[in-house]
């Protein structure tokens, strides 16, 4: 019985050893690539303006400074309107009402008036015609303005432009350490595109305190704006 045993027990390791032996899978290689990301521009010529011009008056009481200041910001709007902008091309952007006071040393502030601004934004396309709205508000009684700007109403206008920059120029750089690292580059596996731009706006007129006499037109010069596009590419390595 136990030479049985001792027989089949030889048997079963034989073809066990007999059996080739199973190799583990082999893991395919990763793919190597290179990630990159390129910059491209757009230079369009703004087609608006938008300048926020004001009327400030002081007076020993706020009727009196209110009411001087409704006079005059009344006749910047109509002359403005009577000069060519439109009723949805105006729009009142603030109106404070800040009281004026002396400050003596030991003593309370003494209050000598109130001081009332009112601020009117005008956006228009036709920006041929910003330095000639300027110089009509300032002789109806603008004594204040804060800023002018000329912006492109459409970034898209530049998109087609900017992004194929943009991966021409992450191309470029891909190439540049592909060679660097002695292999050649191989496609674009993935293309993210960046955020979308925002047309930057110029400013070019800022804190000028207008006289109420004529004046003649403003010059200003709308110039370009600069759209900057990213993309992030991952290209293969070969």
């Amino acid at each position: 019985m136990k030479r049985f045993l001792i027989v089949a027990a030889i048997s079963l390791a034989s073809r066990v050893l007999a059996q080739p032996a199973t190799q583990p899978p082999r893991e395919s290689g990763m793919m190597e690539t290179v990630s990159v990301t390129g910059t491209g521009r757009a230079t369009l010529t703004p087609d608006r303006f938008t300048f926020t011009v004001g009327v400030q008056t002081t007076a020993p009481t706020v009727e009196d400074a209110v009411n001087q200041n409704n006079d005059r910001t009344a006749a910047v709007i109509s002359a403005l309107k009577r000069a060519g902008a439109k009723d949805e091309e105006i729009r009142t952007s603030n109106f404070s009402i800040y009281p004026q006071q002396v400050y003596e040393q030991g003593q309370p502030p003494r209050l000598t008036g109130y001081q009332v601004s009112n601020s009117i934004t005008v956006t228009k396309r036709e920006v041929a015609t910003a330095g000639k709205l300027l110089q009509v508000a300032i002789n109806a009684g603008v004594n204040q303005s804060s800023s002018l700007n000329f912006e492109v109403s459409d970034p898209s206008r530049g998109r087609d432009q900017g992004l194929r920059a943009a991966f021409d120029d992450a191309r470029t750089k891909a190439a540049l350490l592909a060679q660097a690292a002695g292999r050649s580059l191989g496609r674009a596996m993935i293309i993210t595109e960046g955020g979308e731009p925002a047309p930057q706006p110029r400013p070019m007129l800022r804190a000028m305190a207008a006289r109420t006499e004529a004046v003649s037109q403003v010059p200003v010069e709308s110039g370009s704006n600069e759209l900057t596009y990213t993309v992030s590419v991952v290209f293969a390595l070969q």
